[in-house]
């Protein structure tokens, strides 16, 4: 179990000293979604543009801690190409897996799975689901 979480630990720090998808865009097309957590300092942004049913780009921008930035930028991955509702159904078993010690997890979250020691520690839990939450909400409002 020591090496799956030293790899764990490594795609965390990757996404978050190289983040994927970071900047916005000044495009009508994108829907957006900010949520921020006053009690850590968490501040995240999700833009979304959706054609046809499905994710066609994720961007991000904020400020926080390694956990909160590094997932933003693995959730910008993961989502480009799915369908919107592919989409909401891999949010819901991400946070399913973030709070749920006892959910299966779903192996298709890929380098999200990186996250799932996160539900051992209450205080993080907002870190790790802040962006998936302005995601979901972007799918939501489009």
């Amino acid at each position: 179990m020591h090496q799956l979480e030293n790899l764990y630990r490594q795609i965390i720090m990757d996404h978050y000293k190289n983040p994927r998808n970071k900047g916005l865009k000044e495009d009508e097309s994108y829907v957006t979604a900010r949520i921020k957590n006053p009690s850590c300092g968490d501040d995240v942004t999700i833009q979304t543009k959706a054609e046809d049913g499905v994710v066609k780009d994720v961007r991000h921008e904020g400020s926080g801690c390694s956990i909160c930035c590094s997932s933003a930028s693995v959730l910008s991955v993961r989502m480009k190409n799915q369908t919107v509702e592919d989409a909401l159904g891999l949010v819901d078993d991400y946070l399913k897996m973030i709070i749920d010690k006892n959910t299966a997890i779903n192996e298709q979250l890929d380098d999200a799975l990186a996250y799932q020691g996160v539900r051992d520690f209450p205080a993080r839990v907002k870190c790790a689901t802040i962006a998936w939450k302005a995601f979901a909400e972007t799918l939501k409002k489009g």
